[in-house]
């Protein structure tokens, strides 16, 4: 365990170890990226947090969550940062965010792409059945671009030693060698996006940088909670519930968007992280690593169910938090 005295909860003035470095969190807007910006403007980050949906106009997710409210959190929490609106497929509001960024930093310590997909997603449907305008917007909003957003802010990230790219993906490499993720869409994005990561770290080892790709377990997200019908108070009741069919029960050994946060924030104040570099972590892996939990003190291991569940479907999700 690294000693860098990461704390399990939120961060004092005295214990924020990534004051003075620059982020930029990339699909902040909800769930992982919204976590992720909070947790490190708490570590003392300052946090560019950029997305779609804003308090003018939202995406075509159609969520109420905006980018605005996403600063307002981490201002909230001691933390600060500037929101950008931004679309990462159009090359003129990533060359904008460069500038920007460069305006006032002229480096950049942390890139995170959390930019996602997931409601373009067509589930049970064989690859040549499935809507192919969906598709191509998750493999754009899910790989493309993260590909842009890489292209443009890397130089910013290399412009001195240290710089920490991370990738967010949807499973582990292990998992996602001998699974497939029920859409060939998906796969190949969720896939992709480790690929990348591997490949970043071979680039970025002549600039003394870090490349990782990093994955949550269950994420309770906003949209996962409001799917199946429960609340961040009752979650864990209602997947345990008979009389429910959803959430499943499996639903048991899911974590916050903030154990992924943690993790992160512990990664970058890590002098030693580019041990990492080129790798698939999980959130479970960082909390293990650097003794952090989730908010409610837990330290869900998802990945670690799903492989004794292939073993054993009467695997108890209770018995990986």
């Amino acid at each position: 365990m690294s000693g860098i005295g990461v704390q399990t909860g939120r961060m004092t003035d005295e214990t924020r170890p990534l004051s003075g470095r620059t982020a930029v969190v990339a699909g902040a807007t909800r769930g992982a990226g919204r976590a992720i910006a909070r947790e490190l403007g708490a570590a003392g980050a300052f946090v560019w947090c950029t997305g779609r949906s804003s308090t003018d106009a939202p995406s075509d997710y159609g969520r109420p969550e905006t980018i605005e409210g996403t600063l307002e959190l981490v201002r909230a929490e001691g933390g600060d940062g500037e929101a950008v609106v931004c679309d990462h497929l159009v090359a003129d509001d990533v060359a904008e965010l460069a500038e920007r960024i460069g305006a006032r930093s002229e480096h950049l310590d942390i890139l995170v792409g959390d930019i996602g997909g997931e409601a373009y997603v067509s589930w049970g449907e064989p690859f040549w059945r499935a809507d192919a305008v969906r598709g191509m917007r998750l493999v754009e909003t899910g790989l493309i671009s993260h590909l842009r957003t890489a292209r443009a802010l890397l130089p910013l990230l290399t412009a001195r030693p240290g710089g920490l790219h991370v990738e967010i993906t949807d499973g582990t490499s292990e998992y996602n060698a001998t699974h497939y993720r029920e859409s060939v869409w998906l796969d190949v994005t969720k896939t992709a996006i480790s690929r990348l990561a591997f490949g970043l770290s071979h680039d970025l080892a002549g600039a003394e940088a870090t490349a990782v790709a990093l994955t949550p377990g269950w994420l309770r997200s906003e949209m996962m909670l409001e799917g199946f019908s429960t609340t961040e108070e009752t979650w864990l009741s209602d997947a345990l519930d008979p009389d429910r069919s959803e959430p499943p029960a499996d639903f048991a050994v899911s974590e916050t968007p903030h154990m992924l946060g943690r993790g992160i924030a512990a990664l970058a104040a890590d002098p030693d992280r580019h041990r990492f570099t080129g790798r698939t972590l999980s959130s479970f892996d960082l909390a293990t690593t650097y003794g952090l939990t989730d908010l409610d003190g837990s330290r869900p291991d998802a990945w670690g169910f799903l492989k004794a569940k292939d073993a054993d479907p009467d695997a108890d999700p209770l018995a990986f938090r």
